[in-house]
């Protein structure tokens, strides 16, 4: 099978590629741009990797993309994904996260309908509605990033049900590994742990740690995703742990990994805190659990010794 993937430098969309790899798939990547400073990152990681250019700003490159690699399945793992950045830069956001998914859909339609499609939707979606969620569960996201991710939710639906394409979403929970970006807060916290053990600095700042959020793995969470396109009958799934946790926990866990405490270094920046907050996620997956047998197999601890081991390792 030959597997089409938006986003592949960044977290999922790394550890996705590496298991189609594995699974005997031929991968192919969408490159935006000719110097992206990670290809040369995933050609080491995936020496056998196809690249093919493309923007999900620019409907004209998905449709040659799509003649190019002529994919059985695209997985489109791309977005702006810092909540943060959303508010600063909505129309971006809005384009990439939200229209992007439409453009790619549209030029799937247009080329090949026969080609499969999964979205990476997010549990942001869900905003302040009260745990757990699933899929029933309504959604009012919080962010231009929630608003985003649901167009691009809906959209997928939209085709699937107007146009039959083969098109599922996987409405992930949030998932965490060395490779996260280091401006989101699990990777802040690990990375400020191993410097401030190794004396390199003296504090962490962060804002509200009292939100509630259902961490995993990612790379078991890429595996949902797999199975998802895999399955013969296109569908929507939460991909969940069903365990929360409060941000300072994660602090907790992570500073512990090195004999501190955090709260003697932890310094509360009003700066940070995100004009409207989501305080409590938690995922149901009994749906997945039981359509498709899907369950996390790495811990909440075990996720985040893996993360301070690796940047004690960088140091």
């Amino acid at each position: 099978m030959k597997a089409l993937i938006t986003g592949v430098t960044g977290q999922a969309g790394s550890y996705l590629a590496e298991q189609l790899r594995n699974d005997g798939h031929e991968v192919w990547a969408l490159l935006r741009g000719q110097n992206n400073p990670k290809k040369e990152w995933i050609d080491s990681l995936i020496p056998t990797i196809r690249w093919v250019p493309g923007d999900l700003l620019d409907q004209p490159s998905l449709h040659r993309a799509l003649e190019v690699a002529q994919p059985d399945i695209v997985y489109n793992m791309a977005a702006i994904t810092f909540v943060a950045i959303s508010w600063g830069q909505p129309h971006l956001v809005s384009e990439v996260t939200g229209l992007g998914v439409l453009r790619m859909l549209e030029a799937i339609r247009q080329v090949n309908p026969t080609v499969r499609f999964v979205q990476a939707s997010s549990s942001e979606m869900f905003g302040s509605n009260p745990p757990p969620q699933g899929e029933t569960t309504n959604f009012h996201p919080r962010s231009p990033y929630g608003v985003a991710k649901l167009f691009g939710h809906f959209t997928t639906v939209t085709y699937r049900e107007s146009h039959g394409i083969h098109a599922s979403t996987a409405i992930m929970f949030n998932y965490e590994s060395p490779r996260r970006g280091s401006e989101f807060v699990s990777r802040k916290i690990t990375k400020a742990a191993a410097r401030i053990a190794n004396g390199m600095d003296t504090e962490l700042r962060l804002g509200n740690i009292h939100s509630f959020r259902d961490w995993g793995y990612a790379p078991d969470y890429m595996n949902a995703v797999t199975m998802i396109g895999n399955h013969a009958e296109p569908d929507d799934f939460v991909v969940a742990t069903g365990e929360s946790r409060q941000v300072k926990e994660l602090c907790e866990v992570a500073f512990q990994k090195v004999g501190l405490d955090y709260r003697d270094h932890l310094v509360i920046d009003p700066t940070l805190y995100r004009p409207a907050d989501v305080e409590f996620l938690r995922g149901d997956a009994t749906k997945i659990r039981q359509t498709l047998g899907w369950r996390p197999t790495v811990s909440f601890e075990e996720m985040i010794s893996r993360m301070v081991k690796y940047e004690l390792d960088q140091l």
